[in-house]
């Protein structure tokens, strides 16, 4: 199932204070790799943001290796087998392009998932909650495969943009409907 999936998934670090760049908190375990800095000119991924249910609580990037057994895995795991994983967190901005960066190690492929915690609970909320894929799939109650959230990272700054899906009905996540 996606929402258990998503809430097995990393937990953020509660007691590590958000530091700024950008003008925007980022986190990253209490690590700087995943921030992009001022200037940053790649390996990175500048990732906007589309289709938000609303302005308020956090988003939530985070980069995993381009595989099914590290997709969605916890950050504590990937980690102590000294595996690549990198998050972004900053408030949802109240107006505007919605954009995070998030440095990668390097050129390649990667997984990449985003979710807009509504509540700012750092909790996946399943009726609540939205999130996003980096190949911008067709979402089930079912976690995607890692192919279908992948993007390539070029030596530079790469583009991408992620379409955020909330619950629809009982069995279906999906983009909001246009007004």
């Amino acid at each position: 199932m996606l929402a258990a999936a998503i809430a097995a998934g990393p937990a953020l670090a509660k007691d590590v204070p958000p530091e700024v760049e950008f003008g925007m908190p980022s986190r990253d375990l209490g690590k700087a790799e995943g921030r992009c800095r001022p200037g940053e000119t790649g390996p990175a991924l500048m990732v906007t943001v589309t289709g938000l249910k609303d302005r308020g609580g956090l988003l939530r990037l985070e980069l995993y290796p381009d595989n099914e057994d590290d997709f969605l895995a916890s950050d504590k795991v990937l980690k102590r087998a000294g595996k690549m994983f990198h998050r972004v967190e900053q408030p949802v901005p109240p107006s505007g392009p919605v954009e995070l960066c998030i440095r990668t190690p390097g050129p390649g492929n990667y997984s990449l998932s985003v979710l807009h915690d509504r509540d700012a609970n750092r909790k996946f909320g399943l009726s609540t909650d939205g999130v996003g894929f980096g190949s911008n799939p067709k979402l089930s109650l079912s976690k995607p495969k890692a192919a279908m959230a992948r993007v390539v990272s070029t030596g530079g700054v790469s583009e991408i943009s992620v379409r955020m899906n909330y619950r629809r009905g009982l069995f279906s996540f999906g983009p909001l409907k246009k007004r």
